[in-house]
């Protein structure tokens, strides 16, 4: 007879999460795991496969986080403006007291930017693709904006998106403010 699970998979995964996010996939181990999951590893090999299984559910959990974020940002037509405040929104994710400090997929895109893993690269491809084009569709909203203009502004609002999350691990809520309105000043 199968044991019944004695926890919720969202809450030990939201647990989980914190982990991956200050630790990073590669330096969290199976046992900082179990520990703050409070669940054994037979558990959480029995209920996500492994370590992998887990990473992928944390990523699906976080991603689901922000929807409301994204959906905001993709149904308003204020073009730059839109922009402008999706980085804001991005930040005051991790000035939320349950929430580590800066972006768990930009943190996992740079991790795994030069690794093997090809499932987390095709997701973190697919999410950065996602966010370029929508700063495109953005950017587009201006209609004295070249094309060419669009793809280098574009191109330029995704790195300084990497750099926003970057920062905001460990620089003052006033500094990334600072760097958010230099960002959007000759854009």
């Amino acid at each position: 007879m199968a044991r019944k699970k004695e926890y919720i998979e969202q809450e030990v995964i939201e647990k989980a999460m914190s982990v991956f996010w200050r630790h990073g996939y590669e330096k969290t181990s199976m046992q900082m795991l179990e520990r703050e999951m409070g669940i054994n590893k037979f558990s959480i090999y029995s209920s996500f496969g492994n370590k992998h299984g887990v990473f992928l559910e944390t990523l699906k959990s976080y991603q689901s986080k922000l929807k409301d974020m994204f959906d905001r940002f993709e149904n308003t037509n204020n073009g730059v403006a839109d922009i402008k405040q999706f980085f804001y929104d991005s930040v005051s994710i991790g000035y939320d007291a349950n929430n580590e400090k800066g972006c768990l997929l930009t943190n996992t895109y740079n991790e795994f930017a030069k690794g093997d893993d090809r499932l987390i690269k095709e997701q973190m491809n697919r999410f950065m693709d996602n966010l370029k084009l929508s700063f495109q569709k953005k950017l587009r909203l201006d209609s004295a904006k070249s094309e060419a203009v669009v793809m280098k502004q574009a191109n330029y609002l995704v790195l300084a998106k990497h750099g926003l999350a970057a920062a905001a691990r460990v620089n003052t809520k006033e500094e990334i403010e600072d760097y958010i309105e230099m960002t959007f000043t000759n854009l």
